[in-house]
């Protein structure tokens, strides 16, 4: 927990007359860009395209190797990229799956919210949706990831495969990479956004889409409620609506704590789960509600989350709480 657990709690007391800006990350979300965005705030920026500016920043970070460019890539060596858009204040969302060559899927799952009447494009879909609309292409197999991958790969060159699937199954023996990027956002008006993104695991099944761009799963937005979003192993999130579960917690009157630890108790339970497969043990849920306060509960020890207030110049570092199997 934050080293002062009352932080969001006294601000959102103290002046619950003007909603304070919050901008809440993952802890691997570099500072500047979560600076920057808390100064388009301060300038009257609203919460949707704050969250839209930090996570295309993340999107081209070339040293983050699980979101956008130089992202590691499925078992077949291609970039397959996941991202989710949602409005608080509409409930209306957007999302991309398995998309391929475009640079900012987090602006195209955005456009999907804004001009379609769905929430959801996969595959050749979405690929098709961000041509149309004019969205930058970008090869997104960066030098680093590609080589990361070849070495990978080399290693079962001796041990023929008798499909995809086998290959795949050996190739995450031995994951790397493991992150996502979170970003929730609440503006000047206590409108809240949350956006995520990500390349998802590394040497996964072509196709495989985690929870990222299931809204409900890995993002859930409702300024009436809060917010919530997720990282680690999708699949967790996917079972329980993990997302959507907290902010309903929030909405039948439990407090963000108690929201939080319930569902990380079920994602907990989940992972505890004997299978070989599991090659990311973890969960991370970053949470605020309606009223300000703001919390970070996860599966494990060890694992963070940044917020930055309208009041700080810089953002602080905290450690989510841990639930672990009981």
């Amino acid at each position: 927990m934050p080293s002062d657990p009352d932080h969001g709690q006294r601000w959102a007391h103290e002046r619950s007359h003007v909603p304070l800006p919050i901008i809440l990350v993952n802890g691997e979300v570099r500072d500047e860009f979560i600076v920057s965005g808390m100064q388009l705030l301060l300038r009257g920026a609203s919460a949707g395209d704050v969250a839209e500016h930090i996570a295309r920043a993340v999107e081209d970070d070339p040293e983050e190797h699980t979101v956008g460019y130089g992202g590691w890539p499925n078992s077949l060596g291609e970039v397959e990229l996941d991202a989710s858009f949602m409005d608080g204040a509409t409930l209306r969302a957007g999302a991309v799956a398995a998309l391929k060559g475009f640079r900012h899927p987090i602006s195209v799952a955005r456009q999907v919210m804004a001009r379609l009447p769905h929430v959801l494009l996969v595959g050749e879909g979405a690929a098709r949706f961000a041509e149309e609309i004019g969205a930058e292409r970008r090869d997104m197999l960066s030098p680093e990831a590609r080589a990361a991958w070849q070495a990978h790969a080399a290693r079962f060159a001796d041990a023929p495969a008798e499909s995809v699937i086998d290959l795949t199954l050996r190739m995450l023996e031995q994951p790397i990479g493991h992150d996502t990027m979170n970003v929730i956002v609440r503006d000047a008006n206590g409108h809240l956004c949350t956006a995520v993104t990500t390349s998802g695991i590394a040497w996964k099944y072509p196709g495989r889409v985690g929870d990222s761009a299931i809204i409900g799963a890995g993002n859930y937005c409702d300024d009436r409620y809060g917010a919530a979003t997720c990282m680690g192993l999708g699949e967790a999130a996917i079972r329980t609506c993990a997302a959507a579960q907290a902010v309903t917690l929030m909405r039948f009157g439990y407090s963000l704590e108690t929201a939080g630890q319930q569902v990380a108790q079920q994602l907990a339970a989940l992972l505890g789960e004997a299978d070989h497969r599991v090659h990311t043990n973890w969960v991370r849920l970053l949470l605020i509600d309606a009223q300000g306060h703001f919390g970070g509960f996860a599966t494990r020890p060890g694992l963070h989350f940044k917020v930055q207030t309208a009041h700080d110049q810089w953002p602080t570092t905290h450690e989510a709480v841990s639930i672990t199997q009981a």
